[in-house]
């Protein structure tokens, strides 16, 4: 069983009160059991229990895995919010399995939320990240209008990349837009779409104009597809 603690000193770590539960209670696990933990920042660990209890489970790090699962180029997701939470909830959980290093909700005029329960968000991102055995919590941003995430994004290395559905002869396919080992900034917009002027701001800020078919998709899923098809042009 994969345990989360983002904080570990000297080769020793206290688990918090849910994990420590969920390993004594849950699991049965007892004093000199080993097990593996992550810390969010790319490292990997093994350790022996120390103290087993279901408010404080403390651990002796045996064995230390530096950089684990990190690769050498970035995918930030940036997004609208769907107005339906859980759907919210999904595209993070998938985008975490799936591999992503970012991702930044963007207000737009067509977006249907605009308040998002980052606390709630998290949580998900550690349950899905201890899922597909990685060692790295992806980033995430609070909600930010889009200008000001253009504006933040004005000085990154990212190639930018804004997905919209208006048929302006411009616009390149993913497969072609993506190559291995760069790392990207990808807008997806809301149900609705971005409008002209959005698009037009974004490509203003440096972002080219990106085809995801011919078939209108909704938000999460256009932020699945790309997550997933960056991720296999990568191998990752």
């Amino acid at each position: 069983m994969l345990f989360f603690a983002p904080i570990i000193t000297n080769n020793y770590v206290v688990l918090s009160e849910e994990e420590s539960r969920h390993c004594t209670k849950v699991l049965r696990l007892q004093i000199a059991d080993t097990i593996e933990i992550i810390d969010g920042i790319g490292n990997f660990y093994i350790g022996k229990i120390s103290l087993a209890h279901d408010k404080r489970c403390e651990v002796q790090i045996i064995e230390t895995r530096k950089n684990y699962t990190l690769r050498p180029y970035k995918f930030h997701l940036l997004i609208a919010p769907t107005k339906n939470n859980e759907r919210i909830e999904w595209l993070l959980e998938k985008a975490c399995e799936i591999g992503i290093d970012e991702i930044t909700f963007v207000t737009t005029q067509r977006s249907e939320r605009s308040n998002i329960k980052t606390e709630r968000l998290h949580k998900i991102m550690v349950s899905a990240i201890k899922q597909s055995q990685k060692a790295l919590l992806p980033t995430l941003n609070e909600p930010i209008k889009l200008k000001d995430a253009l504006a933040k994004l004005n000085s990154s290395n990212y190639t930018k990349l804004i997905a919209h559905c208006i048929d302006d002869g411009k616009r390149t396919s993913l497969l072609k837009s993506i190559i291995p080992n760069n790392s990207y900034a990808i807008l997806i917009g809301p149900e609705g779409d971005f409008t002209s002027d959005e698009v037009q701001l974004a490509i203003d800020a440096g972002f080219k104009p990106l085809s995801l078919g011919n078939y209108r998709l909704r938000t999460e899923t256009a932020a699945l597809q790309v997550c997933s098809i960056f991720n296999a042009v990568n191998e990752y």
